[in-house]
């Protein structure tokens, strides 16, 4: 059974134990997977009131604006929600790197066997 959750057009987050989202973000342009991480309900309404993505730092406890100390901000282009609204899709246009390795992703490698190769 569906429920309006599911299907209707209120937005009704539904956050885990935690009170967290997950959040994948993806580059408005090429459509590349840039970063995941988590949202409460905090970073989801900073988030939607500034344009910039803001998420929940799960090691540090702490609510986090991307880019607030590197310079490399994600600026928000869509905000779209999955159906049952436990996970955001952030489709943004990167200021810089958003990896905080300096990489333009934090998807830059990718396992082969048992070990990790640099993607190109």
């Amino acid at each position: 059974m569906t429920h309006s959750r599911d299907t209707g057009l209120t937005l009704d987050p539904k956050f885990d134990s935690s009170g967290l989202l997950t959040a994948v973000v993806t580059d408005r342009v090429s459509g590349d997977v840039l970063m995941v991480a988590h949202m409460n309900a905090d970073a989801l309404a900073q988030t939607q009131a500034t344009g910039e993505a803001h998420f929940w730092s799960r090691s540090r406890q702490a609510l986090w604006r991307k880019g607030e100390t590197s310079g490399n901000v994600l600026r928000v282009a869509e905000l779209r929600i999955d159906c049952d609204q436990d996970a955001i899709w952030v489709i943004a246009d990167a200021a810089g790197p958003a990896c905080h390795t300096g990489e333009r992703t934090c998807f830059f490698r990718r396992i082969e066997g048992d070990g990790l190769v640099t993607a190109e």
